[in-house]
């Protein structure tokens, strides 16, 4: 057994685990809980991971600061502005420092595999894409900030990756792959991009995990891989045609033992409305493809949960990592706050067994455990947002949220 496998064992039959269906807790349901666990697999989400900008600034090897942006010219600007709000950060900072607390929370709960939507170039090469106004970067040289969390799988389907054009994609896949990051979402082609990333569980089985994005998240037209371009797997709808094109990608790919990720890059940055077109469409990849997880991602801050046929859809997961702390604006989301995913899925059939959220607040560039009003504040969000799906939200005794669904 792995350490990493025995540190999620030990973890798991440690905690309490809310009862399936109404998220509270017996010790009978907790033994119940655990029996399921030995057949399961735990996935750590995030939305999106921006170590670009200022963040890049900070860390060991800063890439050239000068951006293009309507605002600023230079990367520095949003490091000072974050000292401005939360103090001095003691630059550089290790590759460890940007994850914080959430490293020794993500060792104890040992997931099997960890993925999150990286929204950046990761280039020193390449210009800014044309009228496009932001433009995020991590020097290559940092990318040990991604393999000092053990991430599994950057997905790169979103409106960042070709920030700095197709040698900025080039640069950013080679320096992902020589890092031994799996990939999904963007490639030297179409069927690059389509292509799942394969992440092998420890006795046997893998996690497949299909990424794409859709305009509605800012993606550029010009930024869809075709036959012979680079680009990322951009959907052009989300119709039932669309629907099928996923499921035959994933009935070639997958095989008996598997878990069928299926991660999007949609809607706008801010607001909790979930569209009625998400909703079809996240229901019918697991109707029609036998998609075990739907991971959203785009909006700034968490957004509602569905259960659906006993599949978990995190319809947006928040940023986790950025660098926008002093940027004024949209205060009442509270953006700072974030979370970390924990979706435990039955092995055998994919079927949700526990979901627990882990709160956090970027601070200093640097991920914080959540004070006890922070969590309070995001599990009613969370509550509220997801009783429209059947779904609730609890605030557990260890600080946790809890899951609960019909």
């Amino acid at each position: 057994m792995k350490r990493r496998d025995f540190l999620g064992y030990s973890a798991l039959t440690s905690l309490a685990i809310p009862g399936l269906c109404d998220g509270v807790a017996t010790m009978s349901q907790t033994a119940q809980g655990n029996q399921h666990l030995a057949g399961a697999a735990t996935l750590f989400v995030a939305g999106d991971v921006m170590t670009g900008r200022a963040i890049d600034q900070a860390l060991p090897h800063p890439g050239d600061p000068r951006i293009h942006e309507p605002y600023s010219q230079s990367a520095l600007d949003y490091v000072r502005l974050a000292e401005r709000a939360n103090g001095p950060i003691a630059r550089p900072v290790d590759f460890a420092y940007i994850w914080g607390d959430a490293l020794a929370a993500l060792e104890q709960a040992a997931p099997d595999v960890r993925i999150v939507n990286l929204e950046t170039a990761v280039t020193a090469r390449g210009t800014p894409w044309p009228g496009k106004g932001i433009q995020y970067r991590m020097h290559p040289d940092n990318i040990p900030c991604l393999t000092a969390a053990d991430i599994d799988c950057c997905v790169l389907a979103n409106n960042h990756v070709l920030d700095w054009g197709y040698p900025g994609l080039d640069e950013t896949l080679d320096s992902l792959a020589r890092a031994g990051l799996r990939m999904a979402g963007a490639g030297s082609n179409q069927a690059a991009a389509q292509a799942p990333a394969a992440l092998p569980l420890t006795d046997g089985g893998r996690v497949l995990v299909f990424a794409c994005g859709v305009h509605s998240s800012g993606i550029p037209g010009a930024w869809a891989a075709t036959a012979n371009r680079a680009g990322v797997n951009l959907l052009t709808d989300l119709s039932d045609t669309t629907v099928s094109r996923i499921a035959d990608s994933v009935r070639a790919d997958k095989r008996p033992g598997d878990l069928v990720v299926v991660s999007i890059h949609w809607g706008g940055n801010w607001g909790y409305t979930v569209p009625a077109s998400h909703t079809r469409f996240a229901r019918a990849l697991i109707d029609k493809a036998g998609v075990d997880l739907v991971h959203g991602h785009s909006s700034h801050h968490p957004i509602g949960i569905e259960v659906y046929r006993g599949k978990p859809i995190l319809y947006g997961c928040g940023d986790l990592i950025d660098d926008y702390e002093g940027i004024g604006g949209y205060a009442q989301f509270r953006s700072d706050l974030t979370l970390l995913y924990l979706v435990t899925l039955n092995r055998s059939n994919g079927a949700l067994l526990r979901l627990v959220m882990l709160p956090m607040r970027m601070q200093r560039f640097r991920l914080n455990h959540a004070a006890s009003e922070e969590a309070a504040w995001l599990a009613k969000v969370m509550n509220r947002e997801s009783q429209r799906f059947a779904a609730t939200v609890q605030l557990a005794g260890d600080g946790s949220l809890r899951l609960g669904w019909q």
